[in-house]
């Protein structure tokens, strides 16, 4: 079945053969060789072929004689057609030059036209580059008009303004797209080009320090240049510029200059980084409370002048120096009252010194792009008032706790560990405590050591903010002795006073108020030293800040002094209103009189007293003493010229006069060591020569004496004799009524009218 179909493919196929043109056979061969039986289909070809080469032959033979007839007449027209030939050749000649003719001229045509398809071509594919403004340029004054007139070449020209709109207002969609990134990612910006100023303090501060260190060994030396290789790769930060591309920018400001439209687009894009520099220097509400958002608003505020300044540098003209400063100008305004007020707010001396130090980087960055940051650093210097306020709140709070704490003793040490250790907080220098045996106790109280530490803290905490100022050693040495003399003369004096004037505070706690007072005065010069060695500057040095503290702590123990008096006379009193004197006693017979009993437990008061003074500055203790004893005699004397007490008797006087030796005695005894003779006895010359004149009546010797030096009652007042002797004739007179017609009580009587006329006569004499 199959061979017969092969043989009616084969005979179709030998068919198309035959009768297709042979340059249409292709297919036909093609069916052939893709087919089967290839073999086969030769042998028929070759079959065919046979048959028609016989077919040839026999037609051959059949027309051979009128072949070579033909050629004979061929052979006479040869000649004829010699000449045709000629004629033809010089037809084709002509046309083929007319053919040649205008192939050149559509050459030249196309030659001019060319260039106009190539540039549009270029002008579609490159509409968003400046390039494509250049060849629009070219296309229009040169292209278009070589080209001729036709359509195409007209409707170019008519869509060129269309095309350079759209160039244009594509170049400013990208450049408003840039205003934005910008606008959004200057905060990164920022924060790039700030830590490239951190880096490069670093790397100062990497060369200077081994130069500090060279009195270290090798080791540790090449130890710190490991360290410090590792950290500078960690450093490594990338260029600001590096994070934005500012192709948008410089294209549409070619493409703009290209328009002869500059003017418009340096108006445009000044006028939107203005608007985008007020809202950059536009603080948050909440900026205070976190230093957090202090570095958002600096970041932000350094990345925009950073592009700013990237543009000046970048773009010939499109910002000028004037405007970036006068935007500098606009800033650092509201950069400063921006700061002012949120600053104000902030009560954590740590917040404000990391946002000095904050302050300091960013004035750092600003000013290595050159600009003028002075009012930064003046604001700082004003900060450094606040932080100093700051400061002496937070070390008053202090202050007023380790007041409050003290138990206001001497500090018991039992080894040479303990005393080590207070005496490296405190520059006690004692060399007679020293060589005593422990355990012993300092002389001070809990509170000299820590308020001495304190005084240190307070002193590094004004350094810490000192530093990065661009200050001399010279001004962070009088800054610091400045501040720490408001320290010392308001706060800590403050509390001082305080911990004196607090009601539960006793004689004891008082007396060693004192002894840490005086203990701290002397410490004052160690303290200006201390200033001296982080300053480096020489504690005598011309128009230098002096410290206060020796005034302060001078005035602090003569508050004390004072509240000691006011105290000790408070108990003074205390025991005198127990004091319940008969005014109209009897003089007693032969019966010796005791000391009241009220002054008996007086005097053992002030015995113990006393005895907790020995700890005291000398001259304190004896003021002290002193200042009771005069206290004790003032208010006895006021006892007798009390106006309430109108009668005196001469028992009642033998009776005061018999407390008044107990008192002489006390002072006699020396409760205070230090007074010369009988010193302390002075206390009491007043009223021991009043009681005398009158318990003796030696009334003749003090008249006639009085007013001379040598008088032996030359401290008893005319006034006072006169009242006290009113008050006795009082006393008489009452008695008179029982007792008138008593001859000594009538003659002692008249004795007392007689004294009292004499003494009025005497303090009228004076007094005239």
């Amino acid at each position: 079945m199959a061979s017969i179909e092969t043989a009616a493919e084969h005979e179709r196929i030998l068919r198309e053969i035959e009768s297709t043109d042979t340059n249409c056979i292709g297919p036909t061969l093609r069916s052939v060789y893709d087919g089967q039986e290839h073999g086969l289909f030769m042998e028929k070809l070759d079959v065919r072929i046979r048959n028609h080469d016989r077919e040839i032959e026999k037609m051959c033979n059949h027309h051979f004689q009128g072949f070579v007839d033909s050629i004979t007449e061929l052979l006479k027209v040869r000649g004829e057609a010699q000449k045709l030939k000629l004629i033809n050749s010089m037809e084709e000649l002509k046309q083929c030059r007319v053919q040649q003719r205008n192939i050149a001229t559509t050459i030249d045509k196309l030659t001019h036209c060319l260039p106009v398809c190539i540039f549009k071509c270029f002008v579609s594919v490159c509409v968003r580059y400046y390039p494509a403004l250049r060849t629009l340029e070219q296309l229009e004054q040169t292209c278009l008009p070589r080209a001729g007139q036709y359509r195409f070449c007209s409707i170019m020209a008519e869509n060129i303004p269309k095309l350079r709109t759209q160039i244009r207002d594509t170049a400013m969609t990208q450049l408003r797209d840039f205003l934005e990134s910008i606008r959004k990612h200057s905060d990164k910006i920022g924060e790039t080009a700030i830590k490239q100023v951190h880096k490069m303090l670093y790397l100062c501060f990497c060369k200077v320090l081994p130069v500090l260190m060279c009195h270290l060994d090798p080791y540790k030396l090449n130890r710190f240049e490991e360290e410090r290789e590792v950290k500078m790769k960690e450093k490594q930060v990338p260029g600001a510029q590096d994070l934005v591309d500012f192709s948008p920018v410089y294209r549409c400001l070619h493409i703009y200059t290209v328009l002869g439209l500059r003017d418009v687009f340096e108006n445009y894009y000044r006028k939107q980084r203005r608007k985008q520099a007020r809202l950059v220097l536009q603080p948050h509400s909440n900026m205070h409370e976190t230093l957090e958002g202090y570095r958002r608003y600096f970041n932000q505020i350094v990345g925009f002048f950073v592009v700013e300044d990237h543009v000046l540098h970048t773009t010939q003209g499109l910002v000028n120096r004037a405007y970036v400063e006068e935007l500098w100008e606009l800033a650092l305004s509201k950069i400063v009252a921006a700061l002012r007020t949120h600053s104000s707010y902030c009560d954590d001396p740590n917040l404000v010194l990391d946002l000095k130090n904050l302050i300091v980087l960013f004035a750092d960055t600003l000013q290595g792009y050159g600009f003028p940051v002075s009012q930064l650093f003046d604001m700082l210097l004003e900060m450094r008032d606040q932080y100093g306020e700051i400061l002496l709140k937070k070390w008053n709070i202090t202050f007023r706790q380790v007041l409050d704490q003290d138990n206001y003793s001497p500090i018991p040490v039992s080894t040479e560990q303990e005393y080590r250790h207070y005496t490296s907080q405190f520059p006690l220098q004692d060399p007679e405590l020293e060589k005593l045996p422990f355990p012993k106790k300092l002389p001070f109280s809990e509170f000299v050591p820590k308020v001495y530490c304190q005084l240190k803290e307070f002193i590094y905490a004004c350094l810490k903010y000192s530093e990065d100022l661009h200050l001399s050693s010279t001004e962070v040495d009088d800054m610091i002795r400045k501040s720490t003399n408001l320290l010392l003369t308001r706060t800590l004096s403050h509390c001082l006073q305080y911990a004196i004037k607090k009601k539960n505070v006793g004689l004891a706690e008082l007396v060693q108020v004192i002894i840490n007072t005086t203990h701290l005065e002397q410490s004052c010069h160690f303290l200006e030293e201390f200033i001296s060695n982080i300053t480096n500057v020489p504690p005598d040095t011309v128009n230098a800040t002096k410290l206060y503290g020796t005034s302060t702590f001078k005035d602090a123990r003569h508050a004390a002094e004072a509240e000691i008096y006011t105290s000790l006379n408070a108990k003074i009193d205390q025991f005198l209103q127990l004091a319940d004197y008969d005014w109209l006693a009897a003089v007693q017979g032969g019966g010796t009189l005791t000391a009241s009993d009220y002054l008996i437990d007086l005097i053992a008061f002030l015995k113990s007293t006393f005895s907790v003074f020995t700890n005291l500055p000398g001259k304190v203790a004896q003021t002290a003493c002193m200042s009771a004893c005069k206290h004790i005699s003032t208010s006895l004397m006021q006892l007798l010229l009390d106006p309430e007490v109108r009668q005196i008797s001469m028992g009642a006087l033998h009776q005061l006069n018999t407390d008044v030796k107990e008192c002489e005695s006390f002072a006699r005894a020396g409760p205070v060591a230090g007074f010369q003779g009988d010193t302390l006895l002075l206390a009491f010359s007043d009223l021991r020569q009043l009681l005398e004149l009158f318990t003796q009546w030696d009334w003749s010797t003090y008249l006639a004496d009085y007013g001379k030096p040598t008088c032996k009652y030359l401290r008893v007042n005319p006034h006072t004799a006169l009242a006290l002797l009113e008050k006795m004739r009082e006393t008489s007179r009452k008695n008179n009524v029982f007792a008138q017609f008593r001859k000594m009580d009538r003659d002692r009587q008249k004795l007392i009218d007689t004294v009292i006329k004499q003494l009025r006569n005497l303090i009228a004499q004076h007094h005239t």
